[in-house]
């Protein structure tokens, strides 16, 4: 022990034993689920199967997550953690061979989906453990730390193809001996892990949605970027003529990012809060989307997808980071439980509706895909993200009754006529800026200039710097 640590107060000192099991077992998982998603990418792909259905079989591991979510809380107060935990793996290994063995699509759907349950509850309960131990202050560098290393061994994975293949068992070798590998970890650091947190009212994952909707929202765009990109940049690559060989180093350089990245935004977050870093993640990503189709085949791809890779899985290290902030005791729980459901559906409906996008426009349906969530993100985070986030919570909250049902119907209603009134002003404002002045007398209006205000005189919440238009002066004296 240092002199620093002792003389740390006890709530501020790290137990790094069990932060180090904690960290080694979901690294090693994250080695076989990395490897998974291209391999069988690249064996569909061989097969001749199309870009949907490839998207629509990668979703079925993603979907597991989504019908574990809701007995994972139950469950890990029953059996235990570290019994559920040790559980999982072994099922995860067993599945994992069940589908080198049957090397067909169909096959694949029931057997993906079953990974993706027992892949689960390990993460849930890994980060929970995680969280309990982890004191506030160096929330954002431990939990930085906690994803670059997962991430390193996310790009262990597709690394690893580039050694074994992706022909016959060798490579689902790998991912079977580290799923096993993964609960012997749990099994020798079992007297040093924490108990799962009881205190605080029972939530479930389904009332966690109203506690946090745009902090889910958050999951949900890291997980169907991630998703998007390791199961159709495959696809994606070989529509521009690259082999496999360059796609795999490509996505390894963007799981690297991962790794490199995400102590340095941890510590950036505890600088300038995790909304703030979480803001500059989206953006950021938003503009590797949009550099991607004309820098792909020059060596500016390299630092571009490393960076990207980083600052789009930096969106779930700050959502993790805000979950620690303001959740504890069974509410984590519950949350950690929803951030798996919520990856799950980012999972399963982000990679069969770029895979569509791709069929109905082309290969650059992924990156504008991938531009499009990280925009509504970046849009819903400059706004003031704890009012739109409590505003959505309301119906969210009441939406089990049938009056809170109207009222949400109602609220969208009233939305979507406003969105359209204004959406017409606005092309009226457009069309009447570009007149001239004797333009203008012509019709008989002049120009006004007022801000924040619609043509008719109704308050808004929208800055508005377009010219309003009132009845001319020398028409109303005739």
């Amino acid at each position: 022990m240092t002199a620093e640590s002792t003389m740390l107060p006890r709530e501020d000192r790290i137990p790094w034993a069990a932060m180090a099991g904690i960290i080694a077992t979901v690294t090693v998982f994250a080695v076989a689920q990395g490897l998974t998603y291209p391999l069988l990418s690249f064996i569909l792909e061989r097969q001749g199967t199309t870009p949907g259905l490839i998207g629509l079989s990668a979703a079925m591991t993603p979907l597991g997550f989504i019908v574990s979510a809701p007995f994972i809380p139950a469950l890990a107060r029953r059996v235990g953690g570290a019994r559920l935990a040790i559980l999982c793996s072994i099922l995860a290994a067993l599945a994992l061979v069940a589908i080198a063995w049957a090397q067909d699509v169909w096959a694949w759907m029931p057997l993906r989906l079953l990974l993706g349950f027992f892949a689960n509850p390990l993460y849930v309960i890994s980060e929970t453990w995680l969280m309990s131990i982890t004191p506030a202050p160096r929330r954002g560098r431990i939990m930085g730390l906690y994803s670059s290393i997962v991430s390193g061994g996310f790009a262990i994975g597709p690394l690893s193809l580039g050694l074994v293949g992706t022909q016959g068992w060798p490579p689902f070798m790998i991912g079977i001996v580290a799923f096993l590998l993964c609960g012997l970890i749990v099994l020798a650091v079992v007297p040093r892990l924490p108990d799962m947190p009881q205190e605080g009212e029972a939530t479930s994952v389904a009332g966690f949605f109203a506690l946090a909707p745009l902090l889910l929202f958050a999951v949900f765009t890291a997980a169907a970027f991630e998703q998007i990109l390791l199961s159709l940049f495959a696809i994606y690559g070989a529509a521009l003529g690259s082999v496999e060989a360059r796609i795999t180093s490509l996505i390894t350089f963007f799981i690297a990012g991962n790794a490199v990245l995400q102590i340095v935004l941890g510590r950036v977050a505890e600088q300038f809060g995790s909304t703030r870093t979480m803001s500059l993640c989206a953006l950021v990503s938003l503009v590797g989307c949009l550099l991607l189709p004309s820098i792909f085949d020059s060596w500016l791809i390299w630092p571009l997808v490393f960076v990207w890779g980083g600052v789009s899985f930096g969106i779930y290290t700050m959502s993790l980071i805000q979950l620690g902030e303001r959740f504890t005791g069974q509410a984590l729980i519950a949350g950690n439980a929803a951030f798996a459901f919520v990856w799950g559906i980012g999972g399963i409906v982000g990679s069969p509706a770029t895979g569509l996008a791709m069929q109905l426009i082309g290969h650059q349906g992924l990156p504008s895909s991938l531009g499009l969530l990280c925009c509504a993100l970046a849009v819903f985070l400059m706004t003031d993200g704890r009012r739109v986030e409590a505003e959505l919570a309301k119906p969210l909250g009441e939406h089990i009754t049938t009056s809170g049902l109207l009222r949400l119907l109602g609220r969208l209603g009233i939305l979507a006529t406003h969105w359209k009134i204004w959406g017409g002003r606005l092309a009226i404002r457009g069309q009447n800026d570009d007149l001239s002045e004797g333009q203008l007398l012509e019709l008989g209006i002049c120009r006004v200039a007022r801000r924040e205000r619609w043509l008719d005189g109704c308050e808004t919440l929208l800055p508005m710097d377009y010219f309003e238009y009132s009845l001319h002066p020398d028409v109303s004296e005739r």
